[in-house]
């Protein structure tokens, strides 16, 4: 038998299934992806916003990992909400002992109903985790947060603090641009030494959280199952069209 691709996600829980490990393992299911987990918090949350964060200690999250991939053989690996500077800096000695598996990082820093989801102290050591990741996916917000403000035409400005992100050691930066305006969501693939790679989609007129968590977990899971990191992001990036799309029916 052929075994099932398998994906470790690194991710918080969302009571209201709208987001987080629960939109993972739906994604990854999905493409017909095993999924393995380690939990690094607890939020109580409702679709409108979030009322509670109890962060797991960071050695436990460590140890859920090293559980994972002791037990499967782990063929990417997705990261969402990380929480604390203390729980990056134990996801990032995990992940020094498995150089060879495709991590894809979301770099959660808040909730789409804006509850703060990352510790300010947290952005330092989040810069460093980047360099283990074969793809970072910040959406417009997001790449404001972790980078310097820029004055250039709109795309000419993501694009130039996508570069600071590669300049500080990330191999690929996609740039969601859910969060743009104009008939079309453009994201943009940025990586050292290539051309931009630009993806398009009708924009739709719809209201989903977890858009983040699906797009990053579709990618991982096209990675898990072989395909480069092009091929992974067009295919994503299709497949969220399309539930955003059923979603409206």
């Amino acid at each position: 038998m052929k075994k099932r691709p398998h994906v470790l996600v690194v991710a918080g829980s969302d009571s209201s299934g709208g987001a987080g490990i629960v939109r993972d393992i739906e994604t990854l299911a999905a493409f017909g992806v095993k999924a393995s987990v380690a939990v690094t918090a607890v939020t109580v949350q409702t679709h409108h916003g979030v009322q509670h964060v109890d962060e797991i200690p960071a050695d436990r999250v460590a140890q859920q990992m090293r559980a994972a991939l002791t037990a499967n053989q782990v063929d990417a690996i997705k990261i969402g909400m990380l929480a604390t500077a203390a729980t990056i800096t134990a996801v990032a000695s995990v992940l020094k002992d498995h150089p060879d598996i495709p991590v894809v990082l979301d770099p959660v820093l808040a909730s789409t109903s804006g509850g703060v989801l990352l510790a300010p102290n947290a952005k330092a050591p989040l810069h460093r985790l980047f360099r283990q990741c074969a793809l970072i996916t910040p959406n417009l917000p997001e790449l404001s947060c972790l980078t310097a403000p820029v004055r250039h035409e709109p795309s000419e400005a993501v694009i130039t603090q996508a570069r600071e992100l590669i300049a500080v050691g990330a191999q690929a930066v996609l740039i969601k641009g859910g969060h743009g305006d104009g008939l079309e969501s453009v994201d943009m693939l940025v990586q050292a030494g290539h051309t931009v790679q630009f993806f398009r989609a009708p924009r739709l007129a719809v209201l989903m959280r977890g858009t983040g968590c699906m797009l990053a977990s579709a990618i991982a899971a096209r990675l898990a199952c072989g395909d480069d990191l092009i091929t992974a992001v067009s295919d994503a990036k299709a497949f969220v069209h399309d539930r955003l799309a059923d979603s409206r029916h």
